[in-house]
């Protein structure tokens, strides 16, 4: 077998750096996907919903990096939960991280979690995932840290 010349495998590199950029562009492209037709109306449907119970919510999306929304303590403007979907910085795949943030009271500090957005999702399959997947995704989120918030002892 002929081994590769040092000008082939040079060329080879080269082919490999653009199939990663262009993976990259990809897989942003696919965020800002799953940010407008999956994330921002989930965030839009459960705010609506909050606000029936004095929860107001907001939300903001960073180009290409990440999906936030807030939610705030009832009837009040501080909040109180952060649900946070980022794209880390050079995927090649929707691989996606969660933040969390919440704070037990309006005066305490913000306690921070990362973890895997949805492990069971497979990043081929993120696009698949519905509203209504991501709002029971969110609520799970929330209502643990509440409940934990409300009966932790600390």
């Amino acid at each position: 077998m002929a081994r590769e010349t040092w000008k082939e495998d040079l060329r080879k590199h080269f082919e490999n750096i653009k199939v990663i950029e262009k993976c990259k562009a990809e897989t942003i492209s696919h965020f800002d996907q799953f940010c407008e037709f999956i994330a921002e109306p989930a965030f839009e449907s459960l705010g609506d919903e909050l606000k029936i119970y004095g929860i107001r919510t907001k939300y903001q999306k960073a180009k290409e990096h990440f999906i936030h929304l807030q939610v705030c303590f009832p009837g009040s403007k501080a909040d109180n939960f952060h649900y946070r979907i980022v794209l880390p910085k050079n995927s090649i795949e929707l691989k996606l991280k969660l933040v969390t943030k919440g704070r037990r009271s309006k005066k305490s500090s913000l306690d921070e979690k990362l973890e895997d957005f949805m492990c069971h999702v497979t990043p081929a399959d993120v696009l698949k995932l519905s509203k209504e997947d991501l709002i029971r995704d969110i609520l799970e989120h929330y209502k643990d840290y509440n409940y934990e918030a409300l009966t932790s002892s600390s």
